[in-house]
């Protein structure tokens, strides 16, 4: 069973992800309302009445399936960082729809989310309150060796 490095005799895993965390949250926040404003027409634009909850379910289905597929967003992918649970395993199904949905709580609910920032800010994995709930953090991708 592999574990997760150690955020204080392997820091570079660790180094810059808050930051790399927040520039992938743009790119996914971008993605995910470009297609909301895609489907749009093929609710023969209805879903304008109700665009924010478009927006929350092509959102919790696009961070699931990427999760799910690969164990980051393709935001996260772009800023070469990744989620591993705590046995140092991508995630699974059952674990990226456990994240979405402890993500998408904590937007529901600003201090949630508050707290989340206030803790990938500073603990030594960087971890938000969802990560420290189901064991699992964000991690610069490793490369492999040429």
């Amino acid at each position: 069973m592999t574990q997760l490095p150690d955020p204080h005799t392997q820091s570079q895993f660790y180094e810059g992800v808050a930051l790399k965390r927040f520039m992938a949250w743009i790119v996914d926040t971008v993605l995910i309302v470009l297609v909301s404003i895609a489907v749009l027409p093929f609710t023969a634009f209805t879903a304008l009445f109700f665009f924010p909850a478009l927006i929350l379910v092509v959102g919790f289905v696009y961070r699931t399936l990427t999760l799910a597929s690969a164990s980051a967003t393709w935001g996260m992918r772009l800023f070469a960082i990744e989620f591993r649970t705590m046995h140092g395993e991508r995630f699974d199904f059952g674990t990226a729809v456990g994240h979405t949905l402890g993500y998408t709580v904590s937007i529901a609910a600003f201090p949630a989310q508050a707290v989340s920032i206030f803790l990938m800010l500073t603990t030594a994995r960087g971890q938000g309150l969802t990560d420290h709930v189901l064991g699992t953090v964000a991690l610069n991708r490793r490369t492999v060796a040429a």
